[in-house]
């Protein structure tokens, strides 16, 4: 729905940190990927991404250019944008004890910094108390073809169907789980991101951070 690029480009608009939640759990899935296990995570694959992440040290570090992603160190930024660790990280991501782990790490950072939070639970666990929350959608086509695109910038090779069936997949493992699903969070703003340019949602959002300022809330 293009919730990383909105997140950053209005966080840089307003002069505040962007936080991206998902590159918690995207971490945690390059770890399993790196370990040879799969989406699945059949034969005790949830002891083990429990025992990896004891086992290796996850650092995260909030800046002006954006959430920085360290795993014993090395900067792993951009190796976890691949296709394969989306669809990995929807799977960790539905592990309680991954969440038990990450979800107060999250919530400290908002509180710590605030900002700009992105990820697919802020509103309804991470901080469900937020003056503003907001839920970005789009037409399963258009996501696709965002997704497609982003992926070729970064010169990976995935067919628009390959891409398209990894969301529809991810979406399920997202709605689905038992712990934390995705859904609209209560008094969230919803905005369909549908045929709009990223300006356009930039502009919606940072009205609706000036109605918010104005009410004094």
């Amino acid at each position: 729905a293009g919730k990383s690029t909105v997140a950053a480009r209005l966080a840089a608009r307003l002069g505040v940190p962007h936080i991206d939640t998902g590159a918690m759990y995207r971490a945690v899935a390059l770890l399993a990927l790196r370990d040879g296990l799969s989406p699945s995570l059949d034969g005790g694959g949830e002891a083990r991404i429990s025992e990896l992440m004891a086992a290796h040290c996850l650092d995260v570090e909030v800046g002006p250019d954006g959430t920085r992603v360290l795993v014993d160190g090395e900067e792993v930024s951009r190796e976890i944008r691949s296709a394969e660790c989306s669809l990995m990280a929807s799977a960790v991501s539905a592990l309680p004890a991954v969440r038990r782990a990450l979800v107060p790490l999250q919530r400290r950072l908002g509180e710590l910094h605030g900002g700009v939070m992105e990820g697919r639970d802020i509103g309804t666990v991470v901080l469900p108390t937020a003056t503003l929350k907001v839920f970005l959608t789009a037409s399963p086509d258009e996501r696709a073809r965002r997704r497609h695109r982003d992926l070729s910038g970064t010169g990976t090779d995935e067919s628009l169907d390959a891409v398209r069936e990894q969301q529809r997949r991810r979406d399920l493992q997202d709605t689905m789980r038992a712990e934390s699903p995705l859904q609209v969070a209560r008094g969230s703003v919803v905005v369909d991101t549908t045929g709009l340019e990223l300006e356009e949602v930039v502009e919606r959002l940072l009205a609706e951070v000036a109605r918010v300022l104005e009410s004094g809330a």
